[in-house]
């Protein structure tokens, strides 16, 4: 049967409302979200945030509770995976572990009904885009874990799919497979001109792969933008946390110069930028990331801590420090200090932002 996408492009695929529960789990709530062709879209946050399940609707894997999955404008919420005509990326390859390569990467195509000789031209164009030459008498087993990945790739996308879904493809190798990898899934995606919808817990390769970025947690969006304005300026504190800022300072907040901010710590004072109205005097808190925090052994400026671990990272160490009043701060020093070490840590102004302490 062929899709109802058929191996066509699409001009947009949009979730309308889109829920999914389980029994009395709620796993997504309300998710509007619209993907343009062409894209990358990663789905990003922590285990248990919902962008799995999001992946696993929009593929038919799982059936929403609510709201609406379109194509064009057209409802594909109702169809089944086949019929959707979606290629899919498993965490695990998934691959038939009795085929060779290149049975795994025509088994989709065979089981469409294509001509033989059509299945053997797409499957040796699949091969050669994953740079598999060489390997297609081969069974999975004798494959690396990057080459049966890019088998995995192979088969997603011989079928000409109108939309690939990843869901955490990398998270299986090691940290110079995951690399070598990252660079080759944006390679694939560049040269095909699809569109890709990537699932992953990992910032940096949210970060490196999409243009744009869907942060989720508790099963619902919390924003939505490029790479850079994630990265810049998240949303919330949640965002923030998940996009690095790691430092996290509760204070009463102070109108500075320069539309700054202010934050009393203690005796300390860390200046920012505000997000969001906050009155004079308000709780607030300040967050930034351990490679905006330097160390200053000589000031007398800065926020007061005692060294607890220093790590060597290569050209640079990487420490934990706690101030008088127990809170923990992650920072970054150009040469070892000792454990126990008094030092004061000064936050990069321009790069602190400051947001209203959460009620409750």
């Amino acid at each position: 049967m062929p899709s109802a996408s058929s191996s066509s492009r699409f001009d947009t695929l949009a979730l309308e409302g889109v829920g999914r529960s389980f029994g009395a789990l709620n796993a997504l709530h309300g998710v509007d979200l619209t993907i343009r062709r062409g894209e990358f879209v990663a789905l990003l946050g922590p285990s248990g945030c919902g962008k799995s399940t999001t992946l696993n609707c929009i593929a038919g894997l799982l059936a929403i509770s609510s709201g609406r999955i379109l194509l064009d404008g057209k409802r594909i919420d109702t169809l089944r995976p086949e019929e959707r005509g979606f290629g899919m990326v498993f965490q695990n390859y998934a691959l038939f572990p009795h085929l060779t390569v290149r049975q795994n990467v025509g088994f989709g195509l065979r089981m469409r009904g294509v001509a033989r000789a059509e299945i053997a031209r797409r499957v040796e164009e699949a091969i050669r885009l994953v740079r598999l030459q060489g390997q297609e008498a081969k069974l999975p087993g004798q494959l690396s874990g990057g080459q049966q990945q890019r088998v995995a790739i192979a088969r997603a996308v011989v079928i000409e799919p109108p939309l690939v879904l990843m869901d955490e493809p990398l998270s299986n190798l090691d940290a110079k497979l995951r690399l070598e990898m990252r660079a080759e899934i944006r390679r694939i995606h560049n040269e095909l001109g699809g569109t890709t919808i990537y699932v992953t817990h990992d910032q940096d390769e949210a970060l490196s792969l999409a243009d744009r970025i869907v942060v989720l947690k508790d099963g619902v969006i919390r924003q939505v933008g490029t790479p850079h304005e994630l990265y810049e300026r998240p949303a919330d504190r949640d965002v923030a946390e998940f996009m690095g800022f790691r430092n996290q300072l509760s204070g009463l907040f102070s109108t500075g110069e320069g539309g700054r901010g202010r934050l009393t710590v203690g005796e300390a004072v860390v200046e920012g930028l505000p997000q969001g109205g906050m009155a004079e005097g308000a709780a607030a808190v300040a967050v930034f990331r351990p490679d905006d925090l330097a160390a200053d052994d000589d000031g007398t400026a800065g926020l007061a801590a005692r060294v607890e671990a220093i790590e060597y990272r290569g050209r640079e160490y990487v420490g934990t420090a706690r101030m008088a009043d127990g809170a923990v701060l992650l920072f970054h020093a150009e040469r070892p200090l000792e454990i126990g070490h008094r030092v004061r840590l000064v936050p990069d102004a321009s790069r602190v932002l400051i947001f209203p302490a959460r009620r409750g």
